[in-house]
């Protein structure tokens, strides 16, 4: 008798579990085994996965209170990883690689909440994705860097949305390497911008377009000349906002030169909506001109080039985007100082937000000091939004 009450207590727990899912009831369910003589003995709750949050489709508008679609966008400067095929031996970057129990993700793992949290992480891609060997024509060079194309997972892992691919590394295993940086690109879901070759997406429902140049070879005017021409086919495409990174400038400067001034102005006049610079390794201050923005170097972010450069002081930089009517208009900005290094005493790869006070004054002040030298140098270097 006990054990028939038993087996009928036991299959009526069971019927009423499989209703409370069927019925696609969350609250916890569970299960008692009761012993013969109808004492519980254990009970089991089984584990419900919670139904997961749909993706966001990023051509779907996102709209505010007032219409508007406002973006939150962050940038960085030189992003290098991989080996430097020109020195033998095992190159700082694998021996960190190493050290980090060859977790591909590492060099991200200190910012990818902040890249995360925003709209749109933009970096400066400098290297390449391939096997393919070195390019023959720079085999003189010191620095010819590739790492492994199966390392590009860290990108979208780590919050990165799109790279610019424009600069003086691109070729450093030739043109085959860079047909196959951009392919392990797109296959990851990552837009790149090269000369010729824009980046089209959507963020929010905004359609964004995103050009990419160098300036090596004294390019400024030739630049100049294509550009409303650039901007205006991606205007004509649809793009609401058109953003324009640069490598330019001598490599160690702390501040623009009149080229670099000339051009960025320009592209302003041209119709862009924001101009990045990189390449000189160095922060370099931002301009506020005719209501948009010109950052002329970001510095490094991630430099696998140097296992301890005299400067390893960065920033990321941020700005907050309201678009309205096909109309881009800059609300706000705010800078995150970094160090390049997770580390004080060596390179390891992985910038940091700096912490203490004075390292964060010491990157604001180098901004304002060689902003002293441009006309519409910002004044102020906001490290929170407005609203924070």
């Amino acid at each position: 008798m006990k054990r028939s009450v038993f087996a009928w207590l036991l299959m009526l727990c069971m019927m009423l579990t499989l209703c409370a899912l069927a019925e696609g009831d969350l609250e916890e369910v569970s299960i008692f085994i009761l012993d013969s003589d109808g004492t519980v003995s254990e009970e089991i709750a089984p584990e419900l996965e919670p139904t997961p949050e749909p993706t966001p489709d990023p051509a779907e508008p996102q709209y505010e209170a007032d219409g508007s679609i406002l973006l939150t966008m962050s940038f960085t400067g030189d992003f290098t990883i991989g080996e430097n095929v020109q020195h033998s031996g095992t190159s700082i970057f694998e021996k960190e690689f190493k050290k980090q129990d060859e977790n591909i993700h590492f060099p991200l793992r200190n910012v990818k909440d902040i890249l995360l949290a925003d709209d749109l992480t933009m970096i400066n891609f400098e290297g390449t994705l391939t096997t393919a060997d070195r390019n023959p024509d720079k085999r003189s060079n010191d620095y010819l860097f590739r790492a492994d194309p199966s390392f590009v997972d860290m990108l979208p892992a780590g919050g990165v949305d799109t790279v610019s691919l424009e600069n003086n590394h691109v070729l450093d295993m030739g043109e085959e390497g860079l047909q196959e940086t951009k392919q392990t690109l797109l296959s990851a879901g990552i837009p790149y911008a090269s000369e010729g070759d824009p980046a089209v997406f959507f963020v929010k429902g905004v359609k964004v377009g995103s050009l990419a140049y160098q300036t090596f070879g004294g390019r400024h005017d030739e630049i100049i000349q294509k550009l409303p021409d650039d901007i205006a086919a991606l205007r004509n495409e649809g793009c609401e906002v058109v953003i324009v990174s640069y490598h330019w400038g001598a490599e160690l400067d702390y501040y623009p030169n009149d080229n670099q001034v000339r051009l960025g102005r320009a592209t302003v006049d041209a119709g862009a909506d924001l101009v990045i610079g990189h390449h000189s390794h160095r922060i370099n201050p931002i301009e506020y001109y005719n209501g948009k923005y010109i950052c002329y170097s970001l510095g490094n972010f991630s430099f696998a080039g140097n296992n301890k450069p005299s400067d390893m002081a960065s920033y990321i930089f941020q700005i907050r985007m309201r678009v309205k009517d096909g109309e881009a208009k800059s609300e706000a900005i705010k800078i995150i100082p970094i160090r390049i290094s997770s580390r004080t005493d060596y390179n390891d790869f992985a910038p940091t937000p700096y912490v203490k006070a004075t390292n964060i004054e010491a990157v604001i002040k180098t901004l304002r000091q060689n902003g002293k030298r441009l006309e519409y140098a910002v004044e102020n270097y906001p490290l929170k939004w407005p609203d924070e």
